[in-house]
Formats: C-alpha cells, structure tokens, sequence
C-alpha cells in the first residue's frame, strides 16, 4: 500500500509537471476577474418577463460554473444579467454566454457562392456542389472521394468551428487548402458566379426567401453570423468561412431534442470531438430527415447544421440513418469542445442578449485574506501535531506524516483540478480545507485509542494488536467519513456560490482522508511495530506499560508485551 501511494503521488507529481502547473487557480475573491453585464433584447422592445430572465440566469449559471467549482457567479439587476468569470482575459469565455447554441438540422434547398465573382473573372453556369462530403449509418462505411480537403476555420467560437463526421466518414470539400484535420469542415464547393439564382430550382422555396437569398453577400461582416434563426420558417445562411450561402428549409430537428452532449476523441485519429444522442421524437425526426435527403437529387440531398444562424455543415446523406446519434468535429481542441458541449447541453436561451459592459475587477480580498487563511490552517495544524506528538508521544510521528502525506495530495489535487476542470482556490474552499484537519485527525485518533484499548488488555502483543484494532477501527473511520461526505454531497447540490464551493472542498478532503489512512496510516504502524522502540513498550514510544496501564504481576517482572 505504501508503495501504491508513493506511485500515486509521483503520477500526480509528474502530470503537474508535465502540464506546467504549480500553484492553484485563484477565484474571484483572491484574483479577481472579468464582470460583464448583459442586456436583454426583445423583438418588440418590451420588457422581458420575470420567467425568461430567471431561466436565462439559471442556464448561463450552468454553463459559466456548471459543475460549480470554478466559482464563477450570476446574478440579476433589474432585467440585466451580471456575470463575474474569475481570472483576467475570460472575454473567451463571456463569448458564449449570451449565444443561443442551438443545434437545428434542416434540409438545404439551394446553394449558390457565398461571395460575387471577382472582376475579370470567368463566371460558371451553375454552382458545382463537388465532392461533397458523406454521410452513411452507424457502422458502415462510406468512400470518400478524391478531391483537395478543407481546412476548418480557427475561429475560437462555436459558430466558427468546422462540424462533420457526425455522421460517419464524410468526404472532404474541395478546395486549394491543404487540411491537417481528419474530419475538416465539409462545405461544399461553389465557384463565384454573377448569377447566384443560376442552377437553383425555386420549387417548394418562399418567394420572399428566394430574394434573400439571391441578395446575400456572405463576404461581409454583417451576413447574420449568431442570429437566431426561427426553426418554424426556411431559412437563409451563410457557412462559416462565407465561402457559401444557402437556402434551408424548415429545421427537422432541433436542440430541444437533444439528449447528452458529450466530449469524446476519435480513436484512430485523436481529434477531440462532441457527441450527440436524441431524445423523445428526436430519432425519429433525424430519421425522417435523412431518409428525405436521400430520396432527393443534388443539393437537396444534403442536411445542413445549422449553429446559431451559421452553417457550420451540409453532409450529403447516401442512406438513412435510425440510430439516433450525431458527431460534431473539426478543428477542436478539448477545451473548445468541452465548452460547445456545455452550450448544446445546458440548452438555448430564451432571450437574445447585448453586453451593455465589460470591466476587469480587481479582487474583494486578495493576497492579505488568503495570507490569513493560510496562517490561520499553519497554527490548527500546528496544535494538532503539538497535541499528537505530547499525547501520543512516539505514535505521533505517524499522525504528524499523515497530515503531511495528506497535505501533499489535497494540494496536488486543488493543483490539478484546477488546471482539468477549471477548480478555482476561494476562500470557502480554503475554509473547506481548513476544517479537514480535524477529520484526517479523527480518523488516526480513533485507530490509535483502538491499539491502546487493545494493549491494555495485556494479553495482545503490539503487532497482533494493530491488526486487530484496524479490524474494529475501520468501520469506525469509514462510517464517519461516509456521513460527512454524503453532507458534503447534500450541501453542494442544494447550494450555489460559495457554500456549494466550502462543501465541494470538504468532501475532496474527506476521500483523501480514507486515502491517507488506508494506504498510509494503517501500514506505517504496521511497520512501526516491527521495531523494538514500540513493540517491547519505551516510555516514548507512547506504548508503554504505564501509559498502558498494565498491572505489574507478582515478583520483579511485569508481564511483557512482545510475544
């Protein structure tokens, strides 16, 4: 056991160096932050109902501190949302609270170049939707073919970010850009024309969508990235490169029908990826939709994605697909995926926000309330390993290196969390870890007062006494670690802010509690009663026949406590 816990602390040694990360994350009270207020928009100008703001505060709650250690915080002010994100430079990340990340999957109507031919050059007769990417059913495969393939666009935000393979092995785009992604973004290729209507067959498209669509320029800036599109009408779009404008019809499926958004990679490639399962009618209509895609002739053979206004893929479908399930990739890292997922997951927002304002914060606390919170968990560790070491004299050594082995973990652990799952260090959290001092000292208090109960019997000697005490003392230690983490538990999902992040930092500490002590505590002193300091009872050792209260027998000797 012993060896497994140096093994273990080593592995997290080596993960904090190989990632660079030292020090914990700071939250808002000790760092300071990024605040940003905003507006809500609606489409007649009236004020916004008490219900959507509540919903929206909660849904942005969720998805700036969704697993509510990143100690980020939402609030209302009037009818403004008030976001402080811990850390300076979180723009990234203020980005996509407001967004919708809706997902709408809609059958694409027409095609045509995003931007007009340049002067001087040759138009084409028709748009050439060529080697268009694929898309095929769970566990079939389907032939890319041959052409140039299409480099995502870098863009740090989700509307910007390449979308294929969802649906299994599309083909690449062509295009004069080489690719370094497996699965790029897959849009179509469609040379500039000065007629962007030729080719296109107005049947079953809205007059009034038609003339939207012809008057597009999707080379401007202003060409309706984000907008949010009404998934009971058809629809005009650009992707996300603006290399191509499209025409959709009415979205088949949309995010509300969305299960789990997951994150996941790609086993033969390593390309970090976002996983979607449906629920309720959601299979069926994703059926329906690729099945009518399938039956249809080029372009309407397609299904575009549609994320927040923007195009980010329009796969061709070669067979329906019934299994329910989608993939969305591209040039993600885990970080952009694992905050696209959380978008999809948490939901879309009911109302269209603006930021009306955008400061940096300084902190409320800062290094003066940490410097105390420090010191403060110096001096309580300190009297405990005073009291140890004059209560249990030789035996304190034991409780002092757990506390230290203890130390070393939570800290590796605060580190680590902190760099994976955004954990920032609060002064809740400092607390939290403050208060496990006295737990890791219960758990060894009870285990030693076990050994002693034993000695004193004199009938045990040392080594047997360890063993049979930690029989009796582990369902002690374990029974109340289980109950103050099962509070710990209760507290952190009935609470927000920061109680949730004090009850988050006390159940963290209790299981490294039973680490400590299964795998250091309780094999250290079987290895400490090999020796002779302990096992023939030295009045420092904290064993001794007095402190044992062993009744001498008659004559010279008192009865001995090694076998």
């Amino acid at each position: 056991m012993l060896l497994l816990l140096v093994a273990l602390i080593l592995a997290m040694g080596g993960v904090m160096l190989l990632n660079k990360a030292y020090t914990p994350e700071y939250g808002l009270d000790l760092a300071g932050g990024t605040t940003v207020t905003l507006q809500p928009i609606t489409p007649n100008g009236s004020a916004p109902s008490e219900e959507s703001i509540n919903l929206a505060v909660n849904i942005i709650r969720d998805r700036v501190n969704g697993t509510g250690i990143s100690d980020a915080e939402v609030a209302k002010a009037g009818d403004n949302i008030v976001i402080s994100v811990p850390g300076v430079g979180q723009e990234e990340v203020v980005k996509l609270v407001g967004t919708t990340a809706e997902l709408r999957f809609r059958q694409v109507m027409a095609i045509a170049a995003g931007a007009p031919a340049p002067p001087g050059e040759m138009p084409t007769q028709a748009p050439t939707p060529a080697a268009s990417p694929t898309a095929t059913g769970e566990g079939r495969q389907s032939t890319p073919k041959p052409s140039a393939t299409v480099q995502p666009s870098p863009s740090g935000t989700p509307a910007g970010r390449g979308l294929s393979s969802a649906l299994t092995d599309p083909s690449p785009a062509s295009s004069a850009r080489p690719s370094g992604s497996a699965a790029p973004s897959a849009q179509p290729s469609v040379l500039p024309t000065e007629d962007p209507m030729a080719g296109v067959d107005p049947t079953g498209i809205d007059p009034a969508v038609l003339k939207e669509f012809e008057a597009l320029d999707c080379s401007k800036k202003d060409r309706g990235q984000g907008a949010q599109d009404d998934p009971n009408k058809q629809f005009v779009g650009c992707s996300d490169d603006g290399s191509a404008k499209y025409v959709l019809d009415k979205a088949a499926v949309t995010g509300t029908a969305i299960d789990s958004a997951t994150v996941g990679q790609e086993q033969s490639t390593g390309e970090w990826l976002v996983q979607l399962s449906f629920k309720g009618e959601g299979p069926q209509q994703w059926s329906k939709v690729t099945t009518t895609a399938f039956n249809s002739q080029a372009p309407r053979n397609q299904v575009a994605m549609v994320l927040d206004g923007v195009v980010i893929s329009a796969p061709v479908i070669q067979e329906p697909i019934t299994g329910g399930r989608a993939q969305i990739s591209g040039s993600f890292t885990q970080v952009t995926a694992t905050e696209l997922a959380n978008q999809l997951k948490y939901g879309a927002l009911p109302l269209k926000f603006e930021k009306s304002s955008i400061e940096e914060v300084s902190s409320t606390l800062g290094a003066d309330q940490l410097r105390g919170g420090l010191i403060a968990g110096a001096i309580g560790l300190a009297l405990v390993v005073v009291y140890s070491m004059l209560y249990y004299r030789g035996l304190g050594v034991v409780s002092v290196l757990s506390l230290g082995v203890a130390t070393v973990l939570t800290y590796q652990s605060v580190v680590l969390l902190g760099d994976y799952a955004g954990f920032r260090l609060s002064l809740p959290h400092i607390i939290g870890l403050i208060v496990s001092i006295g737990i890791t000292a219960d758990s060894f208090i009870v285990y030693f007062e076990r050994i002693r109960d034993e000695m004193k019997e004199g009938r045990r000697s040392l080594r047997a006494a360890v063993e049979v005490a930690w029989v009796r003392a582990r369902r002690t230690i374990l029974i109340a670690d289980a109950v103050m983490f099962i509070a710990a538990v209760v507290l952190y999902f009935l609470a927000v802010g920061g109680v949730a992040g004090f009850a988050f930092a006390m159940g963290l500490t209790t299981l490294i509690d039973i680490v400590v002590v299964f795998m250091f505590t309780k094999p250290f002193v079987a290895l400490l009663a090999r020796l002779k300091f302990f096992a023939k009872g030295h009045k420092l050792s904290g064993l001794d026949a007095e402190r044992m209260s062993v009744q001498p027998v008659a004559g010279p000797k008192t009865v001995s406590q090694e076998a």
